[in-house]
């Protein structure tokens, strides 16, 4: 019946192809809701598609978020993005690129913590040859990639304290040392930071350096979940359908009301790559022109709230305090707590001194 289904013509196949290099980022391999961290050089000459390709919404939520884009983007000033995982915040710095006079420089774009700690460094500031065991060759970090462009730095709330110090520095004075090397290296560089991570908290919890908070907290920008923005849905629900049709080279024009209604009712703690990809299987399922999505497969119930993010002190925290519980409070040993967490007796000391943990007292829980 009309009334029970929401309609719309699919665009031809000659509409999507139209620009095959700007097709919507969360089905691009290096897209934001792929997790991919490659750099890409932009290109807005005549013609250029929107800055905002991909970040769809007409909510009063992701509305005030393309303001703020197009207040902040002319200017040089670093930009923090906060939000939680799945918001699209690289959607965001990709529309702070493109709306400024570096559009057409290069955009790179890399991801804190998909490297492991000790080739952090490295990767951000580059390294001479014999640096270290393996450095055969000098290596140009992201930042001399990103010079005179945009550098975009995704969950920078997991930079260690060691290497947010030559963060700060490469931030105020726009220079830095490589890696095993002595000679100072000067960049022209715009930084637009992201985070899902509380970096005021951290900052109180001296896991992230007050210092570079406030150097990178000059505009910051948050991206709202997309439970906050619920009146968005059909259109990404839309969006999705469409691209996912035109990929599987099916012919689907109808979402039931009642699909759409389960879905703005469900709270999408993964946010908008949740619905992308529950989109994608839906699709994947449908063999009419009407989607046929599982809702089964939404099993939180709508009133729900995603878990808050725990903190790597409370982890930490946690960590110990169940394996100290599980040797009884033995610390050495060979069946002693550090063994099993991998410490020495002295460092597990000195992390349950910094934690404030110590053996309760009997009667009382711990």
């Amino acid at each position: 019946m009309a009334s029970s289904t929401v309609s719309f013509e699919p665009s031809s196949p000659a509409t999507w192809r139209e620009n095959p290099s700007q097709a919507f980022r969360a089905a691009d391999s290096a897209s934001e809701f792929a997790g991919g961290n490659l750099h890409r050089r932009s290109s807005n000459g005549p013609g250029a598609p929107d800055a905002f390709l991909g970040l769809i919404g007409s909510s009063a939520a992701i509305q005030r978020v393309k303001e703020q884009v197009r207040t902040v983007a002319p200017t040089d000033s670093t930009v923090l993005l906060e939000g939680e995982t799945g918001t699209g915040k690289e959607l965001v710095s990709r529309a702070v690129h493109n709306l400024s006079p570096r559009k057409n420089r290069t955009l790179i774009k890399f991801n804190c913590a998909a490297i492991p700690h000790g080739l952090l460094e490295s990767e951000l500031f580059g390294h001479e040859r014999g640096a270290f065991t393996g450095a055969i060759a000098r290596k140009l970090g992201r930042f001399e990639l990103a010079d005179q462009g945009t550098l975009f730095l995704d969950e920078v709330g997991e930079i260690p304290l060691e290497i947010q110090v030559k963060l700060l520095r490469v931030l105020q004075e726009q220079e830095f040392e490589r890696l095993g090397g002595t000679q100072t290296e000067r960049v022209n560089v715009r930084l637009v930071a992201a985070t899902n991570r509380n970096l005021a908290e951290m900052v109180s919890e001296q896991e992230f350096r007050n210092d570079l908070y406030f150097r990178l907290n000059v505009f910051p920008i948050t991206i709202p979940p997309l439970r906050a923005r619920i009146e968005d849905i059909p259109l990404l629900a839309e969006h999705f359908l469409k691209e996912y049709s035109r990929r599987m080279d099916k012919r689907i024009d109808t979402i039931p009301a009642s699909t759409l209604q389960k879905l703005q009712q469900h709270p999408w703690p993964g946010n908008v790559r949740e619905l992308q990809n529950f989109l994608e299987r839906a699709v994947i399922l449908t063999t009419g022109s009407v989607l046929d999505a599982p809702l089964e497969d939404l099993k939180i119930p709508a009133d729900a709230q995603p878990e808050p993010a725990v903190t790597l002190r409370q982890a930490e925290s946690s960590h110990i305090l169940k394996t100290l519980r599980e040797t009884n409070w033995v610390l050495g040993g060979p069946r002693g707590a550090a063994i099993r967490l991998g410490l020495k007796r002295t460092t597990l000391v000195s992390k349950m001194r910094k934690l404030g943990l110590s053996r309760p007292v009997a009667g009382v829980a711990l």
